[in-house]
């Protein structure tokens, strides 16, 4: 049985690649599951920068793709780095200087090109540098192959193919990936508007024509009537809804960061109308949010979908990916794609599979997700498993279909001529779809086309990481009308049942009030007081002086324990 393991409105699949407009271009002037309910909508400003917002700067800066089909790499880092401004991420996992991820290591190593596909090996693909997509980069984000930072493979030798992993990389992961259209009318712009507030800055595109774009303005306009497709990836960092370019239909723009270096427009910044044809509004490149960037430690990612989202299975709507544990690891998250808006989700994990049914469930979680993208599902609690014991990942969703990875043929833009085959492979038992009350295999499922045919498997996937667990700490000890502890939990994982119990002897007639005292649930980072009350006496003159032992217990903690001596009389105590 094959599986990967990484360490550290509806698609229409084939879906485009980009072969990107370089700087010689720019020279030329059924379901019971949960539903999503619409949420209230803020009021939005008429005009919102990323680069000022209360004089703080969100967006990293302006890249120069050069010569290279690259542009598609610098939407997803401009996205990814701009989410890790707004987090706070970047700086939380040690980094120094403003976010700045390797558009070279993408561009080598995002599987669909001809010097690199493990599903493929030594087959062919896109030639590389020219060209790729956002669902390219997905692929190769929800894997865990990157993003790697720009010092680990920079683009200053992105001639030269950097190594795929060494010891030394610091790997960024996207909780989450969300695709969002205006729509013709723009009656969804303000998801867009509000993810950018949100979220930072958007991954999107147009179709890069010098006709197009109005010097010394620097407005881009595609009209709709214009056939081609976008052929140049961009990035979104706010909006003007006053600012009039070429377009007919009505004021308004996108502020947008280009990747053709800072001589170029605005400082490397230009602006693209609400009503471009393709900026917004094409399925897969409109605008895409990459979100809750995190630092990757220690996680393992198992996948069997190598290119990700390739296609969409509408013949099911509850699958499951089966694989077997490859160490003593703890299961935290499932991940998986969603074709379209709204969609209600039941992840499910599993111990076994036997006479056709699921069986030992393990974990379970419900929700609903208003976007269509990839999303990462938080398991309430880690899932313990075991080196070279099978487990399961059953997914449900409410509509829009199963994405799948299967072997595609990618069309490759600027005239659409060429085109290039990208293999997938799968195997017997790894992805199963319900059909009536059956499982059934996907390796057997008979496709439209034959050379599709045992290359498909879901795009599930398991993420592990270390052992969530809380850690308490007696963070401070007060006396007074006896003593009152301060208990702080320092782990990454609730506390729950916290105990302290005390066990005092010395001083004459001593005797503990509360000797068990619960402290109930320590959330991370938080504390919990209590007062032990003490009678007696014990000054040291007649016998040894008072002495406390404190211990501290909760479920999945080790236990902490303090000792004190102290002087007592009456309830009052001091510490000796």
């Amino acid at each position: 049985m094959k599986h990967h393991i990484f360490t550290q409105g509806r698609l229409l699949i084939p879906v485009a690649l980009f072969i990107c407009a370089s700087m010689i271009a720019a020279a030329t002037p059924q379901s019971s599951l949960p539903q999503a309910s619409p949420e209230p909508r803020p009021t939005l400003p008429s005009h919102f920068d990323l680069r000022d917002v209360n004089g703080t700067d969100y967006v990293s800066g302006v890249r120069d793709q050069g010569q290279y089909g690259t542009c598609w790499t610098h939407g997803i880092m401009a996205s990814m780095e701009g989410n890790l401004l707004m987090t706070g991420n970047w700086a939380a996992a040690g980094e120094t200087g403003e976010p700045n991820l390797a558009e070279a290591h993408l561009d080598w190593w995002n599987g669909f090109n001809d010097q690199n596909n493990d599903d493929d090996p030594g087959g062919g693909g896109i030639p590389v540098h020219e060209g790729g997509d956002y669902l390219v980069g997905s692929a190769y984000l929800t894997r865990g192959d990157g993003a790697v930072r720009e010092i680990d493979a920079p683009y200053t030798n992105i001639d030269n193919q950097p190594a795929r992993t060494d010891p030394s990389y610091h790997y960024y992961y996207p909780h989450d990936i969300e695709w969002y259209i205006a729509g013709q009318d723009l009656s969804n712009i303000d998801s867009i508007k509000l993810s950018l507030m949100q979220h930072g800055v958007i991954g999107t595109a147009i179709d890069y024509e010098g006709s197009f774009i109005q010097y010394p303005q620097y407005t881009f306009y595609q009209p709709p009537s214009n056939p081609n497709p976008p052929n140049h990836a961009v990035a979104i960092v706010g909006w003007d809804d006053t600012m009039t370019t070429q377009a007919p239909q009505g004021p308004g723009a996108w502020i947008v960061k280009n990747s053709w270096g800072t001589w170029w427009g605005f400082n490397g910044y230009f602006y693209i109308s609400f009503y471009d044809k393709c900026s917004c509004q094409n399925p897969e490149m409109g605008a895409v949010s990459f979100q809750g960037v995190t630092h990757l430690q220690n996680n393992k990612i198992y996948y069997h979908d190598y290119h990700g989202w390739r296609d969409t299975f509408t013949a099911a709507s509850e699958v499951f990916n089966a694989f077997t544990s490859t160490g003593s690891d703890y299961l935290q998250a499932v991940s998986f794609f969603t074709a379209t808006d709204n969609v209600g989700y039941t992840v499910k994990v599993y111990g076994g599979f036997a006479n056709g049914q699921l069986q030992n469930e393990l974990a379970s979680k419900t929700g609903t997700l208003e976007y269509k993208g990839f999303h990462t599902i938080d398991l309430s609690s880690q899932v313990t498993l075991s080196a070279g014991v099978p487990f399961y990942l059953y997914v449900a969703l409410s509509t829009g279909g199963i994405p799948f990875d299967r072997t595609s043929d990618v069309p490759v833009l600027l005239g659409g001529s060429v085109r290039t085959i990208v293999k997938s492979i799968a195997h017997p038992g790894e992805s199963f779809y319900k059909n009536g009350g059956n499982w059934v295999d996907l390796y057997n499922y008979s496709f439209s086309d034959s050379s599709w045919d045992g290359t498909a498997n879901f795009c599930v996937k398991g993420i592990t990481g270390p052992r969530h667990a809380p850690a308490l700490k007696i963070n401070s000890i007060s006396a007074g009308k006896g003593f009152t502890v301060i208990v702080m939990n320092n782990g990454n994982a609730p506390a729950y049942n916290a105990t302290l119990s005390v066990n005092a002897s010395g001083g004459l007639f001593l005797k503990v009030k509360n000797p068990q005292i619960s402290l109930g649930g320590i959330a991370v980072n938080q504390t919990k007081s209590c007062t032990i009350q003490l009678f007696g006496l014990g000054l040291g003159y007649v016998k040894s002086l008072p002495q406390m032992i404190l211990t501290i217990t909760a479920n999945d903690a080790s236990p902490v324990t303090r000792t004190l001596n102290f002087k007592l009389f009456g309830s009052h105590v001091t510490t000796a």
